[in-house]
């Protein structure tokens, strides 16, 4: 497995993470069969991020302003666009998995029509849907959410530094 991991600062009304980066993890999973959506959810679950849903991803850009956000492609491929508008754009496929901290956006640009992936989030945290720039309250939520402690993938202990 190769991981790629970078920091995002503020961009325009997207506030992203400066702190904790996003981390693409490539070839996490092998196989084409139809289990990688289950493995996926026992790996994140194993690590402490509860598997939440199974889906694409919204072509709206967005950020969660209450919890971290793991994803697994399971089936597909696409085109993210990370870190809001003109933000960096990164392709996934099956068996790729990616790591948003919290106030990181993301949208789908362009993907295969059977594009899915798995949404995990750390244990005890819920996910909200913000598509405009954070207010005060916002702020604070973000603030709150404590770093993750274990990587969704590797199970390592501790904020990932992207160093």
């Amino acid at each position: 497995m190769e991981t790629e991991s970078f920091l995002l600062g503020k961009n325009g009304w997207v506030p992203n993470n400066d702190r904790l980066p996003v981390i693409v993890y490539r070839g996490v999973l092998q196989g084409g069969n139809s289990d990688l959506a289950e493995r996926f959810e026992a790996l994140f679950a194993e690590n402490g991020w509860p598997p939440d849903w199974r889906n694409g991803v919204f072509d709206y850009h967005h950020y969660h302003s209450t919890a971290h956000e793991a994803l697994g492609v399971f089936a597909g491929r696409a085109m993210l666009e990370l870190g809001g508008p003109d933000g960096r754009q990164v392709e996934v496929v099956v068996g790729d998995a990616v790591m948003l901290p919290v106030g990181t956006g993301h949208r789908c640009v362009a993907s295969s029509e059977d594009f899915q992936v798995v949404g995990a989030y750390p244990k005890g945290l819920s996910w909200d849907i913000c598509r405009e720039g954070p207010d005060e309250a916002a702020e604070a939520r973000m603030a709150a959410v404590p770093d993750p402690r274990r990587d969704p993938v590797t199970g390592e202990t501790g904020a990932q530094t992207g160093a």
